[in-house]
């Protein structure tokens, strides 16, 4: 099947001299009100001036952060935002009180060609996460045709992405959600075999139902990061300090034994970089079975680096999500890097499955981001597109 089967993009809908709704994914990290990393905002760029350029009359909204009911929230205001994406459009954008009401109307009714809204922060309201039916039909008011570009969002069945959707003839998606969509339902619905997964990041509790799902698919399963823990204490190593779900051990062997029967190789590390604490000024590299006492383990060592890399070279599809080890302190970032730059060097179709492994791509070093075939910019929507769910924020736009 198709996995954009039914959904429409944005270029099939007749958006010119409309007012169009875009439900985009702004919910960008600030420092004293200042964005320290525009991103998301820079991602929404294509299908924001594609409907400027068609003539649409361009109503834009957000969620960002995690405002408090009855606080003042105004630090978590769209502003900021709304300032940067007039930087990157070259155009005025407007930012009125609130997301609904009479102030938005007002604002999108004097819309002039190539000026665009973009709506106070839709969490203002307690309704938007509650898709509460009132709320969404507000939203709905301001428009006559929906796009949704929020794929972190589209897990959710909030009023933005969801309740309001519904009430639109003319909906569909835009071009981050297209390739969102088109990518990772790739990997569900016809992956080129090999087919190697890559996990990491901190529990096997949060990966469990992606496992299950990838365990149909996939030729090779590789595990590192502090999840690989688990397993390695599951195969009876000694794991000292390291961090290990131990009430997970029973779970992690029946992983393995899984895996097994269906003839799939899990790869785990080889060798482990450990520190007797997480802010240590260094690591040593040891093996498996040879973590000191007191010692805990950070990274996956330079073997497992290689032996990783080789798995890489022979396949024809690799899907990473999570962490090798501490990326972010330096003594404990070689191992995602490494990761990163075999998967650079493979001539595999790579996805990258956002959060932390988007933020280590984009940092491992010049051209490596740039060598992936995609990297998702949704962590827990691209896991449970990957895990087979039916995401109500992509379900809704089908016809």
């Amino acid at each position: 099947m198709n996995p954009l089967e039914g959904i429409r993009s944005i270029r099939e809908l007749p958006i010119e001299n409309k007012k169009l709704f875009v439900r985009v994914d702004f919910n960008v990290p600030l420092d004293n009100g200042k964005i320290t990393d525009d991103s998301r905002i820079r991602e929404a760029l294509p299908t924001l001036k594609h409907a400027l350029e068609r003539g649409a009359r361009l109503i834009v909204a957000s969620h960002l952060g995690r405002p408090k009911p009855g606080k003042d929230n105004r630090k978590l205001s769209m502003v900021p935002c709304g300032l940067r994406l007039a930087e990157l459009l070259a155009t005025e954008v407007i930012v009125p009180e609130d997301c609904v009401g009479d102030g938005p109307k007002k604002v999108i009714l004097d819309l002039r060609p190539g000026q665009v809204c973009l709506l106070e922060n839709l969490r203002f309201h307690p309704e938007e996460e509650k898709n509460d039916e009132a709320f969404s039909k507000q939203l709905a008011e301001h428009a006559e045709v929906y796009v949704d570009d929020a794929f972190g969002c589209v897990h959710r069945a909030h009023a933005s992405v969801h309740g309001m959707a519904k009430l639109f003839h003319d909906r569909g998606c835009g071009f981050l959600l297209e390739k969102e969509i088109a990518a990772l339902g790739k990997l569900v619905t016809a992956p080129d075999r090999p087919y190697v997964a890559v996990l990491g990041g901190a529990k096997v509790s949060d990966k469990i139902a992606v496992v299950d799902s990838l365990l149909l698919q996939v030729t090779t399963l590789i595990i590192g990061g502090a999840m690989a823990n688990t397993f390695l204490a599951a195969q009876g190593h000694d794991m000292k300090k390291s961090l290990v779900e131990t009430d997970k051990l029973p779970l992690a062997r029946s992983i393995l034994e899984k895996a097994l029967a269906k003839g799939i190789h899990v790869a785990l590390p080889l060798d482990l970089v450990v520190a007797a604490a997480l802010d240590a000024a260094e690591g040593t590299i040891v093996e498996v079975n040879a973590v000191p006492d007191g010692q805990m383990a950070l990274d996956i060592g330079p073997k497992s680096v290689a032996d990783f890399a080789k798995r890489f070279a022979d396949a024809k599809t690799v899907f990473w999500n999570g962490p090798m080890g501490l990326f972010e302190k330096a003594p404990f970032s070689a191992g995602t890097f490494g990761v990163a730059r075999a998967l650079a060097a493979s001539k595999a179709f790579t996805v990258v499955g956002g959060g932390d492994s988007a933020a280590a791509v984009n940092i491992a070093g010049e051209g490596i981001a740039k060598a992936m075939g995609h990297i998702s910019t949704g962590g827990g929507a691209s896991l449970e597109l990957i895990e087979g769910k039916k995401l109500p924020g992509i379900e809704v736009l089908r016809a």
